[in-house]
């Protein structure tokens, strides 16, 4: 085998994002630990955002999120630019744009240097489109290899999105279709087709700058990218934190097709079953088949953006995202908390 020919997923239990905490687990960990106050920091963890946010200026906020996780693609450029996507995206989906970046890298004594580097390299390149810099970072030996990034950002502090500003009458956009997680997992078991290997590919590495760039022009009340907690999981989250209700289109969503079949024939990531733990206590699945019930559950890595739009601006929006986005969705609306359920799936 040549020296930098190795299999960076058999040297993980799990992949991506589907290596995430659960939701009700990390709600449980972050319970009792006390908050302090600062009247400059806008965002903080309590409210389940993407990213933290804090007040420099009248002009100017500084936006800061990390994330990392274990290898997802084989190869080791490709794992790179996945992980430098997926950690850049929760800047974006706060309206912030990327600046500064740091690495953060765990990697097995025994794996080969040129391995490393296209690693590196991977992370380096997407941050770069993303027209940020690295400016340094930490690695650690570990037995199992891990990458991710540390990402500060800029944002006016009048213009912050975050996750809990949904609003009754609000319509719901999608910017990436459903299924990643479960392509993966099918990767992993070596029965994903050229095609569906390619399409995970190419949406995995896709920023979600286009995103960002048409919805700041727009009225967008929150915003989530959809990630580890899967659709199901992150809308729960915005529901509960606008205090609203969100009925989704099922039909509407994007569901890839070899995704759907796959979890039809039950070969689900771990971190779909995690998920549905957590948020299937404020959903009602209506008719729903089971197997699109598991994709809406599945962990998304570097997934698109979820936002909840005027309705006077969505139209006009939802026009702009086609043809910037991989998959634009108009996916259902926000309605007013009635009680009971938070989402509803028609």
């Amino acid at each position: 085998m040549p020296e930098n020919d190795v299999k960076l997923t058999k040297l993980a239990k799990c992949a991506g994002c589907g290596a995430k905490v659960g939701a009700g687990v990390l709600a449980q960990l972050l319970d009792g630990i006390q908050v302090h106050r600062d009247p400059n920091l806008l965002v903080g963890f309590d409210k389940s955002d993407d990213a933290s946010v804090y007040k420099v200026s009248d002009d100017l906020a500084l936006v800061q999120t990390v994330d990392f996780f274990p290898p997802i693609a084989d190869d080791p450029y490709l794992f790179g630019q996945i992980a430098a996507t997926n950690a850049l995206s929760d800047v974006y989906a706060m309206g912030g744009e990327p600046k500064l970046c740091l690495n953060i890298m765990a990697v097995p004594e025994s794996m080969p240097k040129e391995a490393v580097h296209q690693l590196l390299r991977g992370g380096y390149d997407k941050v770069y489109e993303a027209g940020a810099l690295i400016t340094g970072g930490h690695s650690i030996l570990d037995d199992e290899p891990k990458y991710g990034l540390a990402v500060t950002g800029f944002v006016h502090p009048d213009r912050v999105l975050t996750n809990s500003g949904a609003r009754p009458g609000d319509v719901l956009l999608l910017t990436k279709p459903i299924g990643i997680g479960v392509l993966t997992t099918a990767q992993k078991a070596e029965m994903l087709s050229a095609e569906g290997r390619a399409l995970a590919e190419k949406l995995m590495t896709t920023l979600n700058k286009s995103a960002r760039d048409a919805m700041v022009k727009y009225r967008v009340h929150a915003c989530t990218d959809v990630t580890g907690f899967g659709l199901l999981g992150h809308s729960y989250e915005m529901a509960q934190g606008s205090d609203v209700e969100l009925e989704l289109e099922v039909d509407a969503i994007d569901l890839i097709p070899e995704a759907l079949e796959f979890a039809n024939m039950g070969l689900l990531p771990a971190g779909m079953y995690r998920n549905r733990a957590f948020a299937e206590v404020g959903v009602d699945a209506g008719e729903t088949a089971l197997c699109r019930q598991d994709l809406l559950y599945d962990p998304q890595t570097a997934g698109g953006l979820l936002m909840a739009v005027d309705p006077a601006d969505a139209e006009a929006l939802h026009r702009e995202l086609q043809g910037r986005v991989p998959s634009a969705q108009r996916i259902g609306v926000v309605k007013a908390y009635r009680g009971g359920k938070r989402i509803f799936l028609r």
